[in-house]
């Protein structure tokens, strides 16, 4: 691998990070920002015993990204059965939920902080037999440690807007190395292969995402046939993972949705449930509080992590998160997955490529105000319908990739 001015640079200044690594993860640990049991994996201790044989390492910085890679994962298992799978990130909702989705033969790790030390213990512990790295976070001293190792390194499902580009261009000379330095790079579509290769990629190859070939989200069974039958013959919708200004169209339009169905049932799922308090001011059943809503209660907040398999089960139609806000949208295929009718507002540039696909097969629909919302919800059509052509498409070059993902593993 070549190490340019830049990087090396970067190398040399990150012998200073453990310095301050502790000082700023105890300070995140008092915010509730890290594991309690587990921030120590960040400085490259208390790891989980490394699985035997063939080992694949893939890193996505949070919880779309880590959800995402379940339906590839599945495929490589599938193919090789002797492999075992380390999935790494950053937050804690992505370690939280994702334990409850596991794929086969995998576990979970935080990624350490790129500093020397802790790469190295990390790399000495887990040995992988291929590097993975997911969408947007890769880490140059951990790509330089394992170049250096022999270890073969690819970027996949590459997702770069121009904001991101223009800022991925102050570093340049590191990126070039970094991207040259892998076996394979995938992009989701045109707009981030160009970005890519402006960056020093080279024979980037446009894949798609890897959300519509993920598997549905899991649920507990039993208390989705409890809640099924208790709410049975009412029209459920929700809005999620939701922040302020999805909650008051949803609130707005479900007071329209009333009038025509009395029974209508809205579901909201915050992105941040810590934020429950300020949501409605009126009393609501809260799932945090292990209520559920009964034949008379409009709306119901499902303010716990990890349950979107059960709301989106639930639900007919979906209106996503994050659309109508700087947020600019949340995954809408884990909705798809499981025939739910979706509908998103126009700020979208997080998953551009996944709606502009959605909407023009009529998969989902754009609202922008409670009527439009209302009307959606009273006639979805055939959105989940199309969204499963779709999905069907996507498993297609996913299986490709899983393909091309163990061809390049060293044994």
């Amino acid at each position: 691998m070549h190490r340019g001015l830049a990087l090396r640079a970067y190398l040399l200044a990150s012998h200073l990070f453990p310095l301050f690594a502790g000082r700023v993860l105890r300070q995140r640990l008092d915010r509730g920002k890290e594991h309690p049991d587990r921030w120590r994996e960040k400085l490259g201790q208390g790891f989980t015993p490394r699985p035997d044989g063939p080992l694949i390492w893939l890193h996505a910085v949070g919880l779309g990204e880590v959800l995402s890679l379940r339906g590839l994962i599945t495929r490589m298992a599938d193919l090789r059965p002797d492999l075992a799978f380390l999935v790494t990130s950053t937050t804690v909702t992505s370690a939280q939920v994702f334990a409850r989705n596991l794929p086969p033969r995998t576990i979970h790790q935080f990624l350490p902080i790129d500093a020397p030390a802790y790469r190295r213990r990390f790399l000495d512990t887990f040995r992988p037999d291929l590097g993975v790295w997911v969408e947007q976070d890769i880490w140059p001293g951990f790509v330089s440690d394992a170049a250096a190792r022999g270890i073969p390194q690819v970027v996949i499902a590459a997702r770069m807007n121009a904001a991101s580009h223009a800022s991925h261009r102050k570093a340049r000379a590191v990126y070039r190395d970094l991207y040259r330095a892998m076996a394979l790079v995938t992009a989701q579509d045109q707009a981030t292969a160009d970005h890519l290769a402006q960056l020093g990629a080279q024979n980037v190859t446009v894949t798609g995402s890897l959300k519509p070939a993920s598997p549905p989200l899991a649920c507990d069974a039993d208390e989705l046939a409890r809640l099924q039958k208790t709410l049975a013959d009412r029209r459920i919708w929700a809005v999620a993972p939701s922040h302020p200004a999805d909650e008051a169209l949803a609130l707005a339009a479900h007071a329209v949705v009333r009038k025509a169905d009395p029974t209508a049932l809205l579901i909201i799922a915050p992105r941040f449930p810590d934020r429950r308090d300020a949501i409605v001011a009126a009393p609501i059943k809260m799932r945090s509080k292990g209520e559920i809503p009964d034949a008379h209660d409009p709306v119901w907040l499902c303010d716990t992590f990890g349950d979107l398999g059960l709301i989106y089960r639930l639900a007919e139609t979906v209106l996503i998160g994050g659309t109508f806000c700087g947020t600019q949208g949340h995954n809408p295929w884990e909705a798809a997955a499981l025939d739910t009718a979706i509908l998103h507002g126009p700020q979208v540039a997080n998953f551009t490529a996944d709606f502009a696909v959605l909407d023009a097969a009529g998969a989902a629909r754009g609202v922008m105000t409670a009527q439009d919302v209302a009307d959606a919800v009273q006639s979805p059509g055939a959105m989940a319908e199309n969204a499963s052509q779709i999905i069907s498409t996507a498993a297609v070059r996913t299986d490709a990739l899983a393909s091309d993902l163990v061809s390049l593993l060293r044994r």
